[in-house]
């Protein structure tokens, strides 16, 4: 069973590190994203997500 959490957490990191990699997105605070943990990506991925609403709807 912990071999399957493990597993399911880094496919879940692998995903969204390549998500902020395809959004220009290779470091994050002196960091490589590989180095950070599932929560500090899915804290990134979100406020990058947020960043790009804000900006859409400032442009429209």
């Amino acid at each position: 069973m912990g071999n399957l959490i493990r597993y399911g957490v880094q496919l879940k990191k692998k995903n969204l590190i390549n998500k902020l990699i395809k959004l220009g997105i290779y470091k994050k605070n002196n960091k490589h994203l590989y180095e950070l943990t599932l929560s500090e990506l899915e804290k990134e991925y979100k406020n990058m997500n947020t960043n790009d609403l804000v900006s859409n709807s400032r442009g429209s």
